[in-house]
C-alpha cells in the first residue's frame, strides 16, 4: 500500500499539472448544472410567456364577427396574419400559428352548414408548433358553444350531449411532473463524469506509453498491484472530484430558473444532492478502470481515444434506452452500468425513495467490474515487463 500511495500522489500531481485540461473539465462540471437548467427554464419560460399572450393571429377575421366576439369574450387579443405567413411560419420568423377563416364563414353557420377553418403551422417552426394545441382547444370551445346554442334554439337541453362527466386526475407528484423537463439531467451528469475520467486515464496508461516512462516505472520496488491501484486512484479521483461538482452545481442552478412553474416543481436539495453521488461514486470508479483497461493495450494516445470512442457511445446511448421504452423501469436496468445510475437518478428527481438493496446492486456490479479491469491492467503491464 505505500508504493500504491506514493504511485497516487505522483499521477494526482501530474493530472493536477495540467491545468488547462483540469480547468475546462471542472468548469464544465460546476457551470454544467446552471446552463443546462437555465436553457430549460428560458424554454419554458417563452411557452409561458406565449400562453400568457393570448393572442391569436387570423386570416380573414373580418368574414367571421361572430367567432371574433367568442375569442374577445376569452380575453384574446386578434391580430391580423401578415400577407406572407407561410413563409413566415415555414423559416420560423412567425412564432404563432395562424388560424384561416373561409370568406363564407358567417353565411355557413347562419345555414347550419359546417364551415372549415384551418389552424396553420410547421412542425420544424418549434414556437408555432408548441402553441397550435392552444389555439385548438380554443376552436374547440367555440364549437361547443354553437353547438349548445343551436340544441336551445330547438328546445334541447344540451345537457343531452354529455353522457358523462370526466374529470381528469394526475397522480404525478409536483417532481414527476417537473422530470418531464428535467430528465435529461442524468444524461449531463454521467457524460461529465466520463469526460472527468478521460484524460487522466488515457494519460497514466497510453500516455506513459508513448512517451515511454511507463518501462522505467516498473523497474521501481513498487509491485504491479500498487501500481495500478495508485494510477486508479489518481483517475478516480478526478472523476469523483468531477461527480461532486456536478451534484453540487444544480443547487446554485435553481437561482437561475427564470419559469416559476419549472421553479416550484423542480426540488433539489442537500438530499438529491447527496443521493446522486451516492450513485455516481461507484460509476466513477468503474468507468476509471474501465478506460484503463480500455487503453492499456494502446500504444498511443490517439489509438487510446479511438477505442475509448466506443466507451463513449455505449455511455451516451444506454440511458436512453430507458426513453425509448416506454414499459417503465425494467428489473435488469440496475444490472447494466450507467442504465443504472440514470435509472436512480431519475428516481431521485421523481422525488421516489432510493432504496438501499437497488443501490447495493449497483455498488456491488462497479467493483467487480473494477476489481476484473484492474486485474486486467496489472496482466497487460506483465506482459510489458516481458517484453
Amino acid at each position: 500500500m505505500t508504493g500504491a500511495w506514493t504511485v497516487f500522489r505522483k499521477e494526482l500531481v501530474d493530472a493536477l499539472r495540467d491545468r488547462r485540461t483540469l480547468m475546462t473539465v471542472l468548469l464544465s462540471a460546476v457551470a454544467m448544472g446552471p446552463l443546462v437548467l437555465m436553457l430549460i427554464s428560458t424554454l419554458v419560460a417563452r411557452v409561458e410567456k406565449q400562453a400568457e399572450a393570448r393572442e391569436v393571429v387570423v386570416q380573414g377575421m373580418a368574414q367571421a364577427p361572430t367567432l371574433r366576439n367568442y375569442l374577445e369574450r376569452q380575453t384574446y387579443t386578434v391580430r391580423e396574419a401578415p400577407a406572407d405567413y407561410e413563409q413566415q411560419l415555414a423559416q420560423s420568423r412567425l412564432g404563432d400559428p395562424v388560424v384561416v377563416v373561409p370568406k363564407d364563414f358567417e353565411a355557413d353557420l347562419r345555414r347550419g352548414e359546417v364551415p372549415t377553418v384551418e389552424v396553420v403551422s410547421s412542425s420544424s417552426n418549434q414556437r408555432a408548433d408548441s402553441g397550435q394545441q392552444r389555439i385548438l382547444n380554443l376552436l374547440q370551445g367555440f364549437n361547443r358553444e354553437q353547438a349548445a346554442l343551436r340544441l336551445l334554439v330547438r328546445g334541447v337541453s344540451p345537457a343531452l350531449l354529455q353522457a358523462v362527466d370526466v374529470q381528469p386526475r394526475d397522480l404525478g407528484s409536483p417532481a414527476a411532473r417537473a422530470m418531464r423537463l428535467t430528465g435529461m439531467l442524468p444524461f449531463f451528469v454521467l457524460m461529465a463524469v466520463l469526460y472527468g475520467a478521460l484524460n487522466a486515464a488515457l494519460d497514466t496508461t497510453a500516455g506513459e506509453r508513448e512517451r515511454g516512462s511507463l518501462e522505467p516505472l516498473l523497474t521501481t520496488p513498487a509491485t504491479r498491484v500498487g501500481l495500478v491501484v495508485g494510477k486508479w486512484g489518481a483517475v478516480a479521483a478526478v472523476a469523483m472530484l468531477i461527480a461532486l461538482l456536478s451534484s453540487l452545481s444544480f443547487l446554485s442552478g435553481q437561482w437561475l430558473l427564470r419559469s416559476e412553474t419549472l421553479a416550484a416543481n423542480f426540488q433539489y436539495g442537500w438530499p438529491e444532492a447527496l443521493s446522486f453521488l451516492a450513485v455516481l461514486l461507484p460509476l466513477a470508479a468503474s468507468l476509471s478502470a474501465l478506460l484503463m483497461a480500455i487503453a492499456i493495450r494502446s500504444k498511443t494516445f490517439k489509438e487510446a481515444q479511438a477505442g475509448a470512442s466506443v466507451l463513449l457511445l455505449g455511455v451516451s446511448l444506454l440511458p436512453m434506452m430507458s426513453m425509448i421504452d416506454q414499459g417503465g423501469e425494467r428489473p435488469w436496468h440496475l444490472w447494466v452500468p450507467a442504465l443504472a445510475q440514470s435509472t436512480l437518478m431519475n428516481r431521485v428527481l421523481r422525488g421516489d425513495a432510493l432504496g438501499w438493496g437497488d443501490w447495493l446492486i449497483t455498488a456491488v456490479i462497479g467493483a467487480a467490474l473494477t476489481a476484473a479491469c484492474l486485474a486486467y491492467v496489472a496482466r497487460q503491464l506483465a506482459k510489458v515487463v516481458a517484453r
